[in-house]
């Protein structure tokens, strides 16, 4: 069963949208699998080992249903962006990634760790900018 943390209305309404205006961090903008519009979220992008990764701290969320189901979007940062596609990391391979994760930005995402301390309830994208 996929599980995920919804952030509350303050992050979703206020804060995202202030981070992704000010370039504090960067963004994917990814289309709807419904809607069919563009939806925006800050990301934390990990270089670990030569590649790049998304992950997900909360789990199976929106962005995460949204991207793999267009199987691409584009990350942007204070004006660049870049279309990038994505493909699964499988669950046997994303604890190296986690643990990385979390050295860089644990004190962000410590709490969704312990609420979801599986590694198969985040998420994990390798991240590919060939052929864009």
């Amino acid at each position: 069963m996929a599980v995920s943390l919804r952030p509350g209305w303050f992050v979703r309404k206020v804060m995202n949208p202030l981070i992704a205006r000010l370039g504090m961090a960067t963004t994917l903008a990814v289309t709807g699998r419904t809607s069919g519009a563009e939806r925006t979220v800050p990301v934390n992008v990990l270089e670990h080992e030569g590649a790049r990764y998304l992950l997900s701290p909360r789990g199976e969320t929106d962005w995460v249903r949204n991207l793999r189901a267009a199987g691409e979007g584009e990350l942007r940062r204070r004006g660049h962006s870049e279309r990038v596609r994505v493909s699964d990391v499988p669950i046997d391979e994303r604890a190296p990634l986690i643990e990385a994760y979390r050295a860089k930005w644990d004190s962000q995402v410590r709490r969704f760790f312990e609420q979801l301390p599986d590694p198969g309830d985040h998420p994990t994208f390798l991240v590919d900018t060939s052929d864009n």
